[in-house]
């Protein structure tokens, strides 16, 4: 039977509290501190969350921490999402870090620590990688520093709901541990975009993949359709209901899904699909609309753009 003191194991072989995994998603405000090790990966733990649209504030004086707090809102466009990195780069601010968490426990607002740590070893490499003195080094050396550091951030990392270790860790294992942590299926999925253009325009500058639908039968040269768009319903019924149309949408949606859930395992946030005909008019903007429609019966999260409609 398992001890409900004791930390659970989550993948990478990170210790995570049972109260610490993250909250069903609801309308309530999320705190997060980022604290730890110089060189165990705060500032790469806070890209990630910045990524996932958290708002994040970095090397924050703790006292500032119960002001922040209290701004945040439910409201639309208000922060509900709040991760801030407190560490020892405060200088004397940090010594008030410690009460400044009893009074956000006594005002009822509810935060997790994340503390990331790595070896002596490892940070010493990684300091000297990058060529910069540790902050607490001083006229030392600088396994002094970091004695020093793990001296004030003891109490601390007692404290934490998480500790991640990131000396076994690529940059892109630690971003998709954080990812697991806080991340909810819409965030953990791709944002696709897909986006019809005209070839005779050029291509799109970020297009990740590029569709060539310009083997259908052109609608411009049917009078009655050339004046609509592909958004207009006989355009896209008549563009849709072209031999093979179909068939090449759900086709290309299939041949496309592995390579999606790979962008997810590999930490990619955004995709851009590209649809092309001549002029971007007719039939790029209905197949477009059509790879977006089946892309959301997946269950992904879609949207497009038309970029050259009304450049004829």
């Amino acid at each position: 039977m398992t001890d409900p003191d004791q930390p659970t194991t989550v993948p990478y072989g990170i210790p995570l509290l049972e109260e610490s995994a993250p909250p069903p998603v609801d309308d309530r405000p999320e705190i997060l501190l980022i604290t730890g090790m110089s060189g165990a990966g705060r500032s790469r733990t806070a890209a990630v969350l910045e990524d996932l649209d958290w708002y994040v504030v970095d090397n924050l004086p703790p006292k500032m921490l119960m002001a922040l707090a209290g701004m945040m809102t439910q409201a639309d466009g208000g922060v509900r999402r709040l991760a801030a990195v407190v560490d020892v780069r405060s200088r004397e601010f940090f010594s008030d870090l410690v009460q400044v968490l009893d009074d956000l426990r006594s005002a009822q607002i509810s935060y997790r620590i994340v503390f990331l740590d790595a070896t002596d070893e490892v940070l010493v490499r990684r300091f000297e990688q990058v060529r910069r003195p540790h902050p607490l080094q001083g006229d030392g050396r600088m396994l002094d520093g970091i004695a020093e550091e793990r001296r004030l951030l003891a109490h601390l990392r007692s404290r934490a709901d998480v500790t991640l270790d990131s000396s076994d860790l690529s940059v892109h294992d630690l971003a998709r541990a954080v990812r697991d942590l806080v991340a909810t299926d819409v965030q953990a999925d791709l944002r696709i975009t897909t986006v019809s253009f005209g070839f005779k325009y050029g291509l799109p500058l970020d297009a990740d993949h590029v569709v060539d639908v310009r083997f259908l039968r052109n609608p411009y040269w049917v009078s009655e359709l050339r004046h609509l768009t592909g958004k207009d319903e006989p355009v896209r019924d008549y563009v849709l209901g072209l031999p093979g149309a179909e068939e090449f949408v759900r086709r290309w949606v299939a041949a496309i899904e592995p390579v999606l859930d790979g962008y997810v395992q590999e930490q990619k946030p955004y995709v851009t699909i590209a649809v092309g005909c001549t002029g971007g008019k007719h039939r790029s903007v209905a197949i477009s609309e059509a790879i977006a429609t089946a892309l959301r019966g997946q269950g992904r999260v879609v949207r497009t753009v038309h970029r050259d409609l009304g450049r004829e």
